[in-house]
């Protein structure tokens, strides 16, 4: 039986600030154009990290399965792929875990549109449907969309366009067209993790047939690649900075990215992708700092 601490490690501790760096960015925007409620923003929170534990065991479980998980992976070994946790108790660990996304899902809903806005509600549950679904989706399945290079699409969309603006939705009952640019800025930069993710690994993800962004397109093209979506995420920011600019707090949330254009640096010279790992955690860090600044400034400081 697998203990805790393998259980801790199939989770991946390490990917749950980027999960939920969407909702403090959505959280910020919330307090900026109106106001916030620190019970849906920690039921938002908890939703969010189930959302990405369980997209964690079944990407486990899914490259698993496949084999693409294997010696020739360059990253940390995983649960089943090493026999620490075994194919059936991972596939109920998916299904404990989706569980409870569904009840976290309907007790925030609950929490933000009570049975009044019940068209919300409903959008909104379908909504957390679609989100576990493309969870386990991304590696689970025969045609798991990972491996046909559309992670990234589905990335951008969750991460970025579904965590920031409906998180904000949550509070608001609105969309403020302007908040398009930060949900596009945290997209990108989510995108720009999972890129480096497959820069790492595209050399196994070739030989296991994941036909990723990397693979498609080779390695050189996809550092390219990774600088140009990392500058967008920067102008993005930066043009939503400038129309929305009341205050010189708003300048402090820039300095997430002054590690983020070291990194470009490091990435574009990089010819091994061995080197590509420590990179991970540092994109992933920025991003997160990059929610944490702008969440703080724009609730408390505007």
């Amino acid at each position: 039986m697998a203990t805790l601490k393998v259980w801790v490690g199939a989770a991946r501790l390490r990917t749950l600030p980027l999960s939920i760096a969407g909702i403090f960015m959505g959280t910020g925007l919330a307090g900026f154009y109106g106001s916030v409620d620190p019970a849906i923003f920690i039921l938002a929170l908890l939703t969010t990290v189930c959302f990405q534990i369980t997209s964690n065991f079944a990407n486990d479980y899914g490259d698993g399965v496949k084999g693409t998980d294997n010696e020739e992976r360059v990253g940390p070994k995983r649960a089943l792929q090493s026999g620490a946790i075994s194919r059936k108790a991972l596939k109920n660990g998916i299904l404990v875990s989706v569980m409870c996304s569904v009840i976290l899902v309907i007790f925030l809903l609950c929490v933000s549109f009570g049975l009044d806005e019940w068209r919300n509600f409903i959008f909104f549950l379908a909504l957390g449907g679609l989100s576990i679904w493309a969870a386990i989706r991304y590696t689970v399945g025969e045609n798991a969309y990972g491996y046909s290079g559309l992670g990234d699409i589905f990335v951008f969309i969750f991460f970025g366009l579904v965590a920031v603006m409906g998180g904000m939705f949550l509070y608001l009952k609105q969309l403020p067209y302007l908040a398009i640019l930060p949900a596009i800025t945290i997209g990108l930069l989510s995108t720009g993790v999972l890129n480096l993710n497959n820069l790492r690994d595209h050399k196994s993800d070739k030989n296991a047939n994941k036909n990723t962004v990397v693979v498609k397109n080779g390695y050189n093209w996809a550092k390219k690649y990774h600088i140009v979506i990392l500058l967008t995420a920067l102008v993005s920011f930066t043009i939503f900075t400038i129309v929305s600019y009341s205050d010189w707090t708003q300048l402090v949330c820039f300095l997430a990215f002054l590690p983020i254009i070291k990194h470009m640096h490091f990435v574009y010279l990089a010819k091994d992708e061995k080197l590509l790992d420590p990179e991970l955690k540092k994109l992933a860090l920025s991003t997160f700092l990059l929610s944490l600044l702008f969440c703080f400034c724009y609730v408390y400081f505007l």
